[in-house]
């Protein structure tokens, strides 16, 4: 029984130095409705007291197919100014340990965005991008205008916002969006894989260097230099270059 039992829309599974969330509601293929949204919210809370590796993957073969759509009909311009979608995906992006987003099936519109607001993202061969949002009378309001920009380049973000272009695993791929693509039954063997590379480096330095990587280019080079001077005195640089020095005599 953990604090996360309870959870309608995801199923959390906890270890030392790894989450992994999987969004759960396959009868509806995973769209984001305010109960997940309330959920990841906890989720994050927990993670940002207790820094972990966290992976976000979808149940029965589909990522996230969009924000549920029964709900965002009733929302207004109230609901649009608070940013419901955009506040998490930031969260999720803020997190102070790296965040893999492990995309089988659909991601599609908010499920994109979800997509697009982690750190890495793997992909299965069946994986498929896609921001369909003004076909439905609205725009990509939660992060895929300027995430997606900044991820593949302007031509195609606009082919995706603008033209309804979907991108395959092997388009992902070519472009950047996702770093590997494996079978679907490889894919979260593959997410764990690229977890524990990941957590091979100092916890300390892995949040520093995902603190400087967002700051703004107006911070640099002050921001790397402060975080520097953190970590030259910390405990872990000194075990760690000591191990490093001991491998190299032998």
């Amino acid at each position: 029984m953990t604090e996360f039992s309870r959870f309608n829309s995801i199923q959390v599974t906890i270890s030392p130095d790894l989450v992994h969330a999987v969004l759960n509601r396959p009868d509806v293929k995973n769209a984001i409705d305010l109960t997940m949204v309330n959920e990841l919210h906890e989720l994050c809370a927990h993670l940002e007291a207790e820094p972990k590796v966290l992976i976000i993957s979808g149940a029965g073969g589909t990522f996230a197919s969009g924000a549920d759509i029964r709900q965002l009909r009733q929302r207004g311009r109230k609901e649009a100014l608070e940013g419901i979608n955009t506040r998490i995906f930031q969260r999720i992006a803020n997190l102070p340990m790296p965040v893999i987003a492990a995309v089988d099936g659909y991601a599609l519109g908010g499920g994109a965005e979800l997509a697009y607001a982690a750190d890495f993202r793997i992909a299965s061969s069946t994986a498929k991008f896609g921001n369909p949002e003004v076909g439905l009378g609205i725009l990509a309001g939660a992060g895929a205008t300027w995430r997606l920009l900044e991820l593949v380049g302007e031509p195609v973000a606009k082919q995706v916002l603008l033209a309804g272009r979907i991108l395959d695993a092997a388009d992902a791929l070519a472009l950047g969006l996702v770093s590997e693509v494996h079978e679907p039954e490889a894919l979260i063997p593959a997410a764990n894989d690229l977890a524990a590379k990941i957590l091979k480096n100092d916890p300390g330095a892995l949040m520093a260097t995902k603190r400087v990587l967002a700051a703004p280019r107006s911070a640099h080079p002050q921001v790397d230099l402060d975080e520097q001077a953190v970590l030259f005195e910390a405990p872990a640089k000194f075990a760690r270059m000591d191990a490093f020095l001991e491998r190299k005599k032998k």
